[in-house]
């Protein structure tokens, strides 16, 4: 079985998890702590607890289809004070204070889900994104660095010392196939290379190492990037010399729903061997579920992933 690690965060993990579930059992999410948004970010505020709302969607995502604990975790409050928060975040939160340590909040919870795998912090200091701008300026938090209105130029983590989890550099040194994406280029993917030993535990790895392009941009974040311009962000902060495959989507995406994402600002992610060659080799596949939205089918995705691991 092969021995895999993804890393990432939002709903690009989630969804790759939700894929390669059903196709290895040597399964670890590793996701950021960055977040800082939305019920994730208002826990953070008044209990200081580190953000769970990635790992509850990632939790989720392992955890059986059809059972009641999937489906409470998922559960979110639509009236009064608790407005916004999913019980899984409230649970995560909860049992971080019970047992003192985040760390083992979610290995009690993905007991409670009886998930396929496991989904791992990738770091337990409380951590603050960063972002400088191509104008000159400096923009602080994951949420509002999402929403920049110029290109992004550079990342990094306050406090910049903060160490990952020991644990999770172990898994990515033992794996065959590490996956970094998709996701939010620089809010959910490369957060996770900057926690101190990451960078260094993905040059000392064996495994085949594959960046999994977005399908579309986002606005504000990436808008008007190409898959070069995304390939270019993950290795200006990573170095070159670690990925080994980009997986790029090759799939039409119809007409109706490119109107519709055009009006936000978004557009497919194109790849053109004309960009130049960034020593990482590219591979196409049909991977976008282009039903209702434009998103990454999870088991197109996983079975492109695993045909590539050898």
């Amino acid at each position: 079985m092969t021995r895999v690690v993804a890393m990432g965060g939002g709903t690009g993990l989630a969804t790759l998890l939700r894929g390669l579930k059903s196709l290895t059992d040597s399964l670890t999410g590793i996701v950021t702590m960055a977040d800082d948004g939305g019920s994730s970010g208002r826990l953070r505020r008044e209990l200081g607890v580190l953000p769970p709302g990635d790992v509850r969607n990632c939790l989720v995502a392992l955890a059986d289809d059809e059972s009641l604990m999937r489906r409470l975790f998922a559960y979110r409050f639509e009236n009064g004070s608790l407005a916004g928060h999913s019980f899984g975040n409230l649970f995560l939160a909860a049992l971080s204070e019970v047992t003192g340590n985040f760390e083992q909040a979610v290995l009690e919870s993905g007991r409670v889900l009886a998930i396929r795998g496991s989904v791992l912090p990738s770091t337990t200091t409380d951590v603050r994104l960063g972002a400088r701008l191509r104008d000159g300026s400096q923009l602080f938090g994951q949420s509002v660095i999402a929403k920049a209105q110029s290109p992004i130029q550079q990342v990094w983590l306050e406090p910049t010392e903060a160490p990952a989890l020991p644990l999770a550099l172990e898994r990515i040194r033992q794996a065959e196939l590490v996956v970094l994406g998709p996701g939010s280029l620089y809010t959910s993917v490369i957060p996770n290379l900057l926690v101190g030993g990451m960078a260094e535990a993905l040059h000392e790895t064996r495994a085949r190492v594959v960046f999994v392009n977005n399908v579309m941009t986002q606005p504000g974040e990436t808008q008007g990037y190409d898959a070069a311009d995304h390939l270019r962000g993950i290795l200006s902060h990573l170095g070159e010399g670690v990925i080994d495959v980009m997986l790029v989507n090759e799939r039409p995406i119809p007409a109706e729903l490119l109107a519709l994402y055009e009006r936000e600002g978004a557009e497919p992610v194109k790849w053109s061997p004309k960009s130049g060659d960034l020593g990482v080799r590219v591979v196409s596949a049909p991977l976008a579920d282009v039903n209702r939205f434009v998103r990454h089918d999870p088991l197109d995705l996983a079975q492109a992933l695993l045909t590539l691991a050898g």
